[in-house]
């Protein structure tokens, strides 16, 4: 049964909506007077819940600060839209941006360029990043059902089963998962020594909701049988099968180690400048009653395991292996003091030999969109097959993937999957095609969009074109061949011609730490030996560039942005407009975007809130102020802004608090992060109005006093203890 054959799941198609079309960007629109926050945060908070159902093809493969379609939409929307009731109609029904061009130069996973495409826009995204190029090209390019079908079902025959192979017991029941333990020596003890087991707990399965269900597995420290503890009431383990007794605890606390003699070593001092080697110690089967069950590993799981390590070395030659080393970064210097220095030492031996004969398989098919499909799959199915990965849990997916911190985060209790998987398996090849790649597929022929009706958001089909565009080379969109137009490479320097765009809307990177391209390296590092498409860099070793916006640094942060911004106000028309979404709590950040902006001669007319990625989020709720809304920024060309626009602080103020009202009335939270990152935008934009004298100092402290009121009139309290200044 296909996902639209389940009803239920996605609604009713939208009965003959009103159609609406558009083809200029109005001299003043609803984006910068009177924007529908309520309205579009009202659809953006459902669809931060599940982002990868509700747009499922900018999803089918890992993209960091992936942003809500229905945000962009709605910036569509009101972009050509004269007053907010009409931007509320353009939203609500099948808009048609008739011949306009909407250009992303920090095109992500493809958001903009998808809301636009369903829209009828012509659209070009251009990344820096490779790895983000190969996310866009999928939520555009048209895939034919049965040529995808047939590529995977000739994938399926020629790996299927060498994978299946190795992953069984000595029964032949499929093997899911198998567990692993890191391990240390004691400096103090001697080299004969055993290693320490790096466990933090000696619970390795528990149920998602343990209160619910406290009988949880444990592994007995000493022969590593599997017993039953319940994890409410217990505090030891009694093993019945070697007779220990023992606590619960393992001998790791933070990053220390103890040793059976009582010895206390930093783990990290404990490896010897190599990476932690691993222990398997346990394995879930699956019964052919359809059950699951835990086991120890016996001498032919160890057996099997030694038959992977030599079929890779014969084998090495044919398969698609990663290559590469880890550079320094803020996301790659954890895994580096851990000594992981190639990314190939993210995988054991298993995996490298069943990853690697599933890409050479992906590889060696004819070049096709479809291809390309399988090739990005293979690349999002590595996030879960790898020895950064670890158990989440009964009653949940069990695979925690690898970039759940937004870091390269080494594991001491790394779980290995079924690369290739059964229906019982989680993030294994097989599941991410059906729920990943079909899903895509489906979502492409007819969208779907999230529409605020009767007090909630609502799932409508109907208002949307397929997404199903052919991709072509610059001439081929200039010469109206092709609707898209999609290239890596540096958005300082775009290949169209001055005046050419009408609607520039994008979501640039954040001042912050979590590097892109460090993260994407891991991808890379597998990709280039496929090529996925033609123009994919086979040759570069990092996905890093000279040119990344990206970067802590303020100053870095700023004259790269202006350079990216002053390529923008080349390309766009007289008449055409600039909309981001952003989010800093930093100052600095803000200062810096404010100066870019006003270096490449672009005004700000207006500083809307909109609603970000969902709140609960593990990063947003670890801080002390979490945000919960974007800043949606709107610029013009000097040339063409009114002289119509507030000029002081009291009044962009005044805005932004009926704006942030209007949040609030639509059921979404507004927190203080969000009252900072908004009134400090709207204040400091007085920048960039012709005329303006007051330098960025002044509205930097102008901007403190105005979110104190703001705060006031909003009722939106601080959580902080005191007033910082780090990345919300």
């Amino acid at each position: 049964m296909t996902i639209f054959e389940q009803g239920s799941m996605f609604g009713a198609v939208n009965e003959g909506p009103t159609q609406i079309s558009r083809s200029v960007v109005p001299a003043v629109t609803a984006l910068e007077t009177a924007f529908p926050a309520g309205l579009v945060s009202a659809a953006a908070e459902r669809e931060s819940w599940r982002k990868e159902v509700h747009r499922p093809a900018t999803h089918t493969h890992k993209w960091w600060a992936q942003r809500l379609g229905s945000v962009f939409r709605g910036i569509l929307a009101a972009a050509v839209a004269d007053d907010e009731q009409d931007a509320i109609e353009c939203y609500s029904n099948a808009l048609h941006l008739e011949g306009l061009v909407v250009c992303d130069p920090f095109a992500g996973s493809g958001t903009t360029l998808a809301e636009a495409a369903k829209l009828g826009a012509k659209v070009v995204g251009r990344d820096i990043n490779p790895v983000a190029t190969l996310v866009q090209r999928q939520a555009l390019a048209p895939w034919d059902l049965a040529r995808l079908e047939s590529a995977f079902k000739h994938v399926e025959s020629r790996v299927r089963p060498d994978i299946d192979d190795l992953h069984r017991d000595k029964h032949g029941r499929t093997v899911l998962y198998y567990f692993w333990v890191a391990l240390a020596q004691c400096l103090r003890c001697p080299s004969s020594s055993p290693p320490v087991e790096l466990f933090s707990r000696y619970i390795f399965a528990q149920h998602a909701y343990p209160k619910r269900h406290p009988n949880s597995k444990a592994t007995c420290p000493r022969c590593h049988a599997i017993e039953i503890v319940n994890i409410v009431s217990d505090e030891q383990i009694d093993c019945s099968s070697c007779g220990l007794t023992s606590s619960l605890k393992g001998p790791v606390n933070r990053a220390t180690m103890t040793c059976r003699q009582g010895h206390e070593t930093k783990v990290l001092d404990s490896l010897g400048g190599q990476p932690p080697k691993m222990r398997m110690y346990a394995k879930q089967v699956l019964a052919h009653d359809g059950s699951r069950q835990y086991e120890p590993i016996d001498d032919f799981d160890i057996a099997l395991y030694e038959k992977a390590e030599k079929l890779l070395q014969e084998q090495s030659r044919e398969l698609v292996l990663p290559v590469g080393t880890l550079d320094d970064g803020h996301n790659t210097r954890q895994a580096i003091r851990w000594n992981y220095r190639e990314w190939k030492q993210f995988f054991n031996a298993r995996q490298l030999y069943s990853m690697g004969l599933l890409g050479a398989a992906i590889r060696d098919l004819d070049p096709s969109p479809e291809r390309e499909a399988l090739a990005a799959l293979f690349s999002g199915a590595l996030e879960f097959n790898n020895l950064f990965c670890s158990f989440k849990g009964e009653g949940t997916g069990a695979v925690r993937h690898m970039f759940s911190n937004h870091v390269l985060k080494p594991e001491r209790t790394p779980l290995e999957a079924h690369p290739w998987g059964t229906p019982a398996s989680s993030g294994s090849f097989s599941t991410l095609y059906q729920s990943r790649i079909l899903r895509a597929w489906e979502y492409k022929q007819q969208p779907h969009d999230l529409v605020p009706a009767g007090g909630k958001a609502e799932r409508v089909f109907g208002l949307s074109q397929p997404l199903s565009l052919q991709l072509g080379s610059v001439e081929d969109f200039q010469r109206q061949r092709s609707p898209a137009y999609v290239q890596c490479g540096s958005s300082a320097s775009i290949d169209l011609p001055e005046s050419s765009v009408d609607l520039v809307i994008t979501d640039p990177p954040f001042m912050d730490n979590v590097h892109y391209s460090e993260l994407a390296d891991f991808f890379h590092a597998w990709l280039r030996q496929i090529q996925p498409f033609e123009e994919y860099p086979t040759t570069a070793v990092t996905t890093r560039h000279p040119e990344e916006v990206q970067s802590a640094d303020p100053g870095d942060f700023g004259r790269a942005i202006a350079a990216v911004w002053k390529e923008c106000t080349r390309i766009l028309k007289p008449t055409g407009l600039l909309a981001f979404t952003f989010h800093q709590a930093r100052i600095a950040g803000w200062v810096e975007l404010v100066k870019a902006l006003e270096t490449a001669g672009l005004v700000i007319t207006a500083v809307q809130p909109v609603k970000a990625e969902m709140s609960t989020s593990t990063i947003k709720s670890s801080t002390a102020d979490p945000s919960n809304l974007d800043s949606i920024v709107i610029c013009r060309p000097i040339e063409q802004v009114t002289p119509s626009l507030p000029t002081t602080a009291s009044a962009v103020r005044a805005r932004a608090v009926t704006a942030l009202r209007a949040c609030q009335d639509a059921g979404i939270t507004v927190g203080y992060a969000d009252v900072e990152s908004v009134v400090r935008g709207a204040v400091l934009a007085l920048h960039t109005l012709p005329g303006h004298t007051g330098s960025l100092e002044e509205l930097s402290a102008a901007a403190e006093g105005e979110v104190f009121e703001a705060a006031t009139e909003l009722d939106v309290q601080s959580r902080k203890s005191s007033r910082g200044s780090g990345r919300s």
